[in-house]
Protein backbone atom coordinates (compact mmCIF):
# COMPACT_ATOMS: atom_id res chain seq x y z
CA UNK A 1 0.00 0.00 0.00
CA UNK A 2 2.82 2.07 1.32
CA UNK A 3 3.60 4.80 -2.28
CA UNK A 4 5.88 8.00 -2.03
CA UNK A 5 6.20 10.59 -4.08
CA UNK A 6 8.36 9.83 -6.67
CA UNK A 7 8.60 10.79 -10.60
CA UNK A 8 9.14 14.39 -9.86
CA UNK A 9 11.58 15.02 -12.40
CA UNK A 10 10.17 12.53 -15.10
CA UNK A 11 6.70 14.78 -15.06
CA UNK A 12 8.23 17.78 -14.63
CA UNK A 13 8.06 18.78 -17.90
CA UNK A 14 4.58 17.48 -18.88
CA UNK A 15 4.02 18.99 -15.39
CA UNK A 16 5.14 22.32 -16.56
CA UNK A 17 2.87 22.66 -19.53
CA UNK A 18 0.50 25.31 -19.15
CA UNK A 19 -3.36 25.03 -19.94
CA UNK A 20 -5.25 28.43 -20.93
CA UNK A 21 -6.41 30.68 -17.82
CA UNK A 22 -9.97 30.36 -17.17
CA UNK A 23 -10.67 34.23 -15.89
CA UNK A 24 -13.53 34.73 -13.79
CA UNK A 25 -13.06 31.11 -12.25
CA UNK A 26 -13.43 30.43 -8.98
CA UNK A 27 -14.20 28.32 -6.01
CA UNK A 28 -14.64 28.38 -2.65
CA UNK A 29 -13.77 24.87 -1.01
CA UNK A 30 -14.76 23.18 2.15
CA UNK A 31 -11.95 22.24 4.45
CA UNK A 32 -12.63 19.74 7.32
CA UNK A 33 -11.13 18.51 10.09
CA UNK A 34 -10.04 15.13 9.24
CA UNK A 35 -6.83 14.84 7.65
CA UNK A 36 -7.72 13.24 4.12
CA UNK A 37 -10.48 15.88 3.72
CA UNK A 38 -7.95 18.64 4.14
CA UNK A 39 -5.37 16.67 2.06
CA UNK A 40 -8.00 16.36 -1.15
CA UNK A 41 -8.97 20.06 -0.19
CA UNK A 42 -5.49 21.34 -0.84
CA UNK A 43 -5.38 18.83 -4.13
CA UNK A 44 -8.50 20.41 -5.59
CA UNK A 45 -6.75 23.85 -4.76
CA UNK A 46 -3.76 23.31 -6.55
CA UNK A 47 -5.06 22.37 -9.50
CA UNK A 48 -7.69 24.83 -10.16
CA UNK A 49 -5.15 27.85 -9.46
CA UNK A 50 -2.21 25.99 -11.27
CA UNK A 51 -3.86 24.26 -14.07
CA UNK A 52 -6.75 25.89 -14.92
CA UNK A 53 -5.93 29.17 -13.64
CA UNK A 54 -8.61 29.83 -11.71
CA UNK A 55 -9.00 31.18 -8.00
CA UNK A 56 -9.58 29.10 -5.05
CA UNK A 57 -10.23 29.48 -1.70
CA UNK A 58 -10.33 26.82 1.55
CA UNK A 59 -12.96 27.56 4.42
CA UNK A 60 -13.04 25.52 7.25
CA UNK A 61 -16.41 23.98 8.04
CA UNK A 62 -18.34 20.98 8.80
CA UNK A 63 -20.22 18.89 7.08
CA UNK A 64 -23.88 20.36 8.03
CA UNK A 65 -22.07 24.03 7.34
CA UNK A 66 -20.50 22.47 3.71
CA UNK A 67 -23.86 21.27 2.56
CA UNK A 68 -26.11 23.99 3.54
CA UNK A 69 -24.15 26.32 1.64
CA UNK A 70 -23.89 24.07 -1.37
CA UNK A 71 -27.21 23.90 -1.29
CA UNK A 72 -27.43 28.22 -1.06
CA UNK A 73 -25.61 27.88 -4.23
CA UNK A 74 -23.60 31.94 -3.42
CA UNK A 75 -20.31 30.67 -3.77
CA UNK A 76 -19.63 30.76 0.71
CA UNK A 77 -18.69 27.17 -0.30
CA UNK A 78 -18.97 25.60 -3.22
CA UNK A 79 -17.50 22.07 -2.48
CA UNK A 80 -17.17 19.49 0.03
CA UNK A 81 -14.13 17.45 -0.77
CA UNK A 82 -14.44 13.98 1.16
CA UNK A 83 -18.11 12.62 1.40
CA UNK A 84 -18.32 9.22 3.26
CA UNK A 85 -21.78 6.75 2.47
CA UNK A 86 -23.28 5.75 3.75
CA UNK A 87 -22.59 8.29 7.13
CA UNK A 88 -23.32 11.23 5.27
CA UNK A 89 -26.05 10.15 3.51
CA UNK A 90 -28.85 12.06 5.88
CA UNK A 91 -27.09 15.44 3.88
CA UNK A 92 -27.35 13.79 0.24
CA UNK A 93 -30.94 12.69 0.76
CA UNK A 94 -31.66 16.06 1.49
CA UNK A 95 -29.47 18.03 -1.04
CA UNK A 96 -28.82 15.40 -3.34
CA UNK A 97 -31.77 13.42 -3.90
CA UNK A 98 -34.14 15.46 -2.43
CA UNK A 99 -34.10 19.42 -3.64
CA UNK A 100 -31.19 18.57 -6.18
CA UNK A 101 -29.10 21.40 -5.65
CA UNK A 102 -25.95 19.58 -5.06
CA UNK A 103 -23.79 17.13 -7.26
CA UNK A 104 -22.18 13.94 -5.92
CA UNK A 105 -19.49 12.20 -7.65
CA UNK A 106 -19.42 9.37 -10.08
CA UNK A 107 -15.87 8.35 -9.28
CA UNK A 108 -15.43 7.24 -5.83
CA UNK A 109 -12.67 5.76 -3.84
CA UNK A 110 -13.13 2.97 -1.27
CA UNK A 111 -12.84 3.69 2.08
CA UNK A 112 -12.89 1.14 5.21
CA UNK A 113 -13.73 2.33 8.75
CA UNK A 114 -13.52 0.88 12.34
CA UNK A 115 -11.89 0.44 15.40
CA UNK A 116 -7.89 0.56 16.36
CA UNK A 117 -5.40 -0.04 19.16
CA UNK A 118 -1.55 -0.50 18.33
CA UNK A 119 -0.02 -3.76 17.59
CA UNK A 120 1.79 -4.06 21.06
CA UNK A 121 -1.29 -3.00 22.89
CA UNK A 122 -3.17 -5.89 21.20
CA UNK A 123 -0.89 -8.44 20.83
CA UNK A 124 0.41 -8.30 24.93
CA UNK A 125 -3.57 -8.54 25.79
CA UNK A 126 -4.97 -10.83 23.42
CA UNK A 127 -6.65 -8.21 21.35
CA UNK A 128 -8.33 -8.86 18.61
CA UNK A 129 -12.18 -7.95 18.16
CA UNK A 130 -14.55 -4.88 19.43
CA UNK A 131 -16.12 -7.54 22.62
CA UNK A 132 -12.36 -7.37 23.70
CA UNK A 133 -12.62 -4.23 24.47
CA UNK A 134 -15.37 -4.90 27.27
CA UNK A 135 -12.75 -7.29 29.40
CA UNK A 136 -12.32 -5.35 32.74
CA UNK A 137 -8.48 -6.32 32.66
CA UNK A 138 -8.31 -4.08 28.87
CA UNK A 139 -10.40 -1.36 30.09
CA UNK A 140 -8.03 -0.86 32.86
CA UNK A 141 -5.15 -0.72 31.44
CA UNK A 142 -7.33 1.57 28.87
CA UNK A 143 -7.86 4.11 32.02
CA UNK A 144 -6.19 7.07 32.45
CA UNK A 145 -8.31 9.51 34.06
CA UNK A 146 -8.93 6.78 37.07
CA UNK A 147 -12.14 6.49 36.82
CA UNK A 148 -12.64 3.07 36.44
CA UNK A 149 -13.28 2.95 32.87
CA UNK A 150 -11.45 3.19 29.78
CA UNK A 151 -11.07 5.96 27.04
CA UNK A 152 -12.17 5.06 23.43
CA UNK A 153 -12.12 8.34 20.64
CA UNK A 154 -15.08 7.87 18.63
CA UNK A 155 -14.25 10.91 16.42
CA UNK A 156 -14.61 14.73 16.06
CA UNK A 157 -17.43 16.93 17.24
CA UNK A 158 -19.79 17.63 14.21
CA UNK A 159 -18.64 13.76 12.13
CA UNK A 160 -21.85 12.10 11.75
CA UNK A 161 -19.05 8.74 12.30
CA UNK A 162 -19.10 9.85 15.66
CA UNK A 163 -22.44 9.45 15.86
CA UNK A 164 -22.29 6.21 14.94
CA UNK A 165 -19.78 5.25 16.86
CA UNK A 166 -21.87 6.84 20.00
CA UNK A 167 -24.61 4.00 19.32
CA UNK A 168 -22.03 1.43 18.99
CA UNK A 169 -20.58 1.88 22.12
CA UNK A 170 -24.00 1.31 23.58
CA UNK A 171 -25.12 -1.45 21.53
CA UNK A 172 -21.48 -3.21 21.76
CA UNK A 173 -22.32 -3.37 25.66
CA UNK A 174 -19.02 -1.12 26.44
CA UNK A 175 -20.46 1.63 28.13
CA UNK A 176 -20.02 -0.38 31.54
CA UNK A 177 -16.15 -0.44 30.72
CA UNK A 178 -15.91 2.22 27.45
CA UNK A 179 -15.88 6.27 28.06
CA UNK A 180 -16.57 7.61 24.41
CA UNK A 181 -14.47 10.64 23.35
CA UNK A 182 -14.99 13.15 21.17
CA UNK A 183 -12.22 15.40 20.44
CA UNK A 184 -10.41 17.02 17.35
CA UNK A 185 -8.40 14.58 15.80
CA UNK A 186 -4.94 16.27 16.82
CA UNK A 187 -5.96 15.16 20.33
CA UNK A 188 -6.24 11.80 19.19
CA UNK A 189 -3.14 11.36 17.23
CA UNK A 190 -1.14 13.03 20.16
CA UNK A 191 -2.92 10.43 22.44
CA UNK A 192 -1.70 7.46 20.15
CA UNK A 193 1.85 8.43 20.39
CA UNK A 194 2.08 9.43 24.11
CA UNK A 195 0.19 5.86 24.90
CA UNK A 196 2.96 3.65 22.47
CA UNK A 197 5.37 5.63 24.17
CA UNK A 198 4.57 4.58 27.73
CA UNK A 199 3.33 1.65 26.45
CA UNK A 200 -0.35 2.42 27.87
CA UNK A 201 -3.20 1.18 26.25
CA UNK A 202 -5.70 3.43 24.39
CA UNK A 203 -8.64 2.67 21.55
CA UNK A 204 -9.78 4.66 19.05
CA UNK A 205 -11.94 5.29 15.66
CA UNK A 206 -9.64 4.43 12.79
CA UNK A 207 -10.20 4.44 8.89
CA UNK A 208 -8.83 3.57 5.59
CA UNK A 209 -7.24 6.15 4.09
CA UNK A 210 -5.41 7.79 6.60
CA UNK A 211 -2.20 9.08 7.62
CA UNK A 212 -2.40 6.88 11.09
CA UNK A 213 -1.39 3.57 8.82
CA UNK A 214 2.01 5.15 8.16
CA UNK A 215 2.44 6.91 10.70
CA UNK A 216 1.89 4.10 14.37
CA UNK A 217 2.08 0.43 14.11
CA UNK A 218 -1.82 0.13 14.43
CA UNK A 219 -4.56 -2.89 13.57
CA UNK A 220 -7.76 -2.65 13.14
CA UNK A 221 -10.25 -4.60 15.27
CA UNK A 222 -12.53 -7.17 14.24
CA UNK A 223 -16.53 -6.80 14.26
CA UNK A 224 -19.35 -8.53 13.70
CA UNK A 225 -19.88 -8.85 9.89
CA UNK A 226 -22.11 -5.96 8.58
CA UNK A 227 -25.62 -6.86 8.57
CA UNK A 228 -28.00 -4.52 7.53
CA UNK A 229 -30.77 -5.49 9.86
CA UNK A 230 -28.30 -4.74 12.70
CA UNK A 231 -27.84 -1.04 11.30
CA UNK A 232 -30.56 0.93 11.58
CA UNK A 233 -28.87 4.78 11.50
CA UNK A 234 -30.27 7.89 12.27
CA UNK A 235 -28.59 11.34 12.13
CA UNK A 236 -29.43 14.23 14.47
CA UNK A 237 -30.64 15.83 11.22
CA UNK A 238 -33.54 13.32 10.97
CA UNK A 239 -34.50 12.98 14.78
CA UNK A 240 -33.93 14.56 17.90
CA UNK A 241 -33.79 11.23 19.39
CA UNK A 242 -31.55 9.86 16.81
CA UNK A 243 -29.42 8.08 19.76
CA UNK A 244 -32.22 6.35 21.30
CA UNK A 245 -34.30 5.26 17.99
CA UNK A 246 -30.77 4.42 16.40
CA UNK A 247 -29.46 0.41 16.45
CA UNK A 248 -26.04 -0.35 15.16
CA UNK A 249 -25.04 -3.59 16.15
CA UNK A 250 -22.33 -4.82 13.19
CA UNK A 251 -19.59 -3.35 11.38
CA UNK A 252 -19.95 -0.70 8.79
CA UNK A 253 -20.43 -1.55 5.36
CA UNK A 254 -17.01 -0.49 2.86
CA UNK A 255 -17.56 2.95 2.10
CA UNK A 256 -17.74 4.98 -1.31
CA UNK A 257 -16.43 8.19 -0.67
CA UNK A 258 -16.15 11.34 -3.18
CA UNK A 259 -16.42 14.93 -3.73
CA UNK A 260 -19.72 17.13 -4.16
CA UNK A 261 -20.45 20.55 -5.56
CA UNK A 262 -22.91 22.86 -5.81
CA UNK A 263 -24.52 22.67 -8.79
CA UNK A 264 -24.64 26.27 -9.22
CA UNK A 265 -20.81 26.33 -9.79
CA UNK A 266 -21.45 24.71 -13.41
CA UNK A 267 -23.02 28.43 -14.16
CA UNK A 268 -20.57 30.12 -12.35
CA UNK A 269 -17.31 28.25 -12.99
CA UNK A 270 -17.84 26.03 -15.76
CA UNK A 271 -13.98 24.61 -16.10
CA UNK A 272 -13.94 23.85 -12.21
CA UNK A 273 -17.26 21.87 -12.41
CA UNK A 274 -16.09 20.20 -15.50
CA UNK A 275 -12.62 19.45 -13.07
CA UNK A 276 -14.90 18.09 -10.32
CA UNK A 277 -16.80 15.72 -12.70
CA UNK A 278 -13.55 14.20 -14.01
CA UNK A 279 -11.63 13.98 -10.41
CA UNK A 280 -10.61 10.68 -9.16
CA UNK A 281 -8.58 9.94 -6.69
CA UNK A 282 -7.93 6.01 -4.97
CA UNK A 283 -7.53 4.93 -1.12
CA UNK A 284 -3.80 5.04 -1.48
CA UNK A 285 -3.65 8.48 -3.22
CA UNK A 286 -5.26 9.98 -0.26
CA UNK A 287 -3.13 8.08 2.60
CA UNK A 288 -0.38 8.91 1.27
CA UNK A 289 -1.17 12.70 1.08
CA UNK A 290 -2.30 12.80 4.26
CA UNK A 291 0.75 10.86 5.56
CA UNK A 292 3.26 14.00 4.06
CA UNK A 293 0.96 16.36 5.61
CA UNK A 294 0.28 15.16 9.38
CA UNK A 295 2.64 12.69 9.30
CA UNK A 296 5.91 14.38 8.33
CA UNK A 297 4.38 17.96 8.98
CA UNK A 298 5.12 19.07 5.58
CA UNK A 299 2.87 21.79 3.77
CA UNK A 300 -0.23 21.19 2.22
CA UNK A 301 0.34 23.43 -0.53
CA UNK A 302 3.88 21.67 -1.33
CA UNK A 303 2.85 18.31 -1.45
CA UNK A 304 -0.44 19.08 -3.40
CA UNK A 305 2.40 21.15 -5.77
CA UNK A 306 4.79 17.84 -6.11
CA UNK A 307 1.89 15.55 -6.71
CA UNK A 308 0.43 17.81 -9.33
CA UNK A 309 4.31 17.76 -10.96
CA UNK A 310 4.84 13.61 -10.70
CA UNK A 311 0.92 12.69 -12.02
CA UNK A 312 0.43 15.07 -15.03
CA UNK A 313 -1.29 12.03 -16.98
CA UNK A 314 -3.85 11.68 -14.25
CA UNK A 315 -4.02 15.58 -13.93
CA UNK A 316 -4.42 16.40 -17.69
CA UNK A 317 -7.26 13.29 -17.48
CA UNK A 318 -9.09 15.50 -14.87
CA UNK A 319 -9.17 18.50 -17.27
CA UNK A 320 -10.12 16.64 -20.42
CA UNK A 321 -6.51 17.28 -22.30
Amino acid sequence: MRKTFIGIAGGLAMGLLVTPAHSGEKVAIGNPSWTGAQAIAHLLQAVVVQKIGGEATLVPGNNATIFQAMDQGKGDIDVHPDVWLPNQQSFTKKYVDGKKTVQLSTNPYEGNQGFCVSKNFGKANKITDIADLGRPDVAAKMDSDGNGKGEMWIGAPGWASANVNQVKVRDYDLLPFIDAIRAEESVKTARIKDSIAKNEGYAFYCYKPHAVWYMFDVMMLTEPKFDPAMYKMLQPSDSPDWYKKSKVATKDALKNVQIAWSKSLKSRSPAIAEFFERFKLTADDVSNFAFQISGKGRNPKDVATEWIKANPKRVDAWLGL
